[in-house]
């Protein structure tokens, strides 16, 4: 099964950069959307349908044109279930689950802290309550593969230049903490199972030609629990992929 994880920086845009002809080219099983920015009755399914997924599921925001996540999938999963069961972030639509078989994918779209003090203590409110309901999640469903946008680079070779960028939302240290526990917790960075260079990132801002000059930030991730290692078989990133600010992150697992 091959997963692929992309945030869209706004679903409709993406779709009128040839975003259906990609997917179809990719050819995943599953396809997880991060900031699609739209409602569900804005987005014309019928360019997933054509691309190979009869299958689509969206959890948006209340707020128009904000945040918002999305599965697609080849075949019908077993279960869908939108959300954390926590308002505060369920409204801002932050998290969808699927299942197949023993397997849980979890698209998640972690806020950014970026936009002031308010919203990076979200953030961080955020993180710990994510890092609970994984732990209760974990009791029924102990086989998890987490992707999406964390905004969290996590290590500093997972920025460029870090010593830049260490006061800045998405490298704090108390973010990066989190990000350990989480790993201690039981889960695994697929890509650096396989990759553990430098100058390897899925995000890159507008301004400046950061993209150009690959001064980027790697904040999309697949993660799965250890449970899932020996089931591992690819992790990459696909840097050719133009739709967004960022580009998509795959996985692949031996179902």
């Amino acid at each position: 099964m091959k997963i692929l994880s992309y945030n869209l920086n706004g679903v409709r845009s993406a779709i009128s950069k040839g975003l259906a002809d990609y997917l179809k080219e990719e050819n995943a099983d599953v396809v997880c959307f991060q900031e699609t920015k739209a409602q569900p009755e804005q987005i014309d399914s019928a360019f997933f349908w054509e691309a190979g997924y009869p299958h689509c599921y969206y959890h948006s925001a209340q707020k128009k044109g904000y945040s918002g996540v999305a599965i697609l999938s080849k075949k019908e999963p077993d279960r869908v279930v939108a959300g954390m069961n926590k308002n505060i972030y369920d409204s801002e639509g932050r998290v969808l689950r699927v299942d197949f078989g023993d397997l849980s994918i979890l698209c998640v779209y972690v806020p950014s802290g970026s936009m002031g003090d308010a919203r990076q203590v979200f953030k961080m409110a955020f993180l710990a309550d994510f890092f609970d309901f994984l732990k209760e999640l974990r009791k029924e469903r102990p086989n998890i593969l987490i992707c999406g946008d964390f905004n969290i680079c996590h290590k500093a070779v997972d920025i460029n230049h870090p010593e830049r960028h260490e006061n800045m939302s998405g490298f704090l240290p108390e973010e990066r903490v989190w990000f350990d526990q989480l790993i201690e917790s039981g889960f695994i960075d697929t890509f650096r199972v396989f990759n553990q260079n430098p100058d390897n990132y899925s995000w890159w801002n507008y301004r400046s030609f950061a993209r150009e000059k690959n001064l980027g930030w790697r904040i999309d991730y697949h993660l799965i629990t250890e449970s899932l290692k020996d089931r591992l078989k690819a992790a990459r990133i696909h840097t050719e992929a133009v739709h967004s600010d960022h580009c998509p992150v795959s996985a692949a697992l031996e179902i």
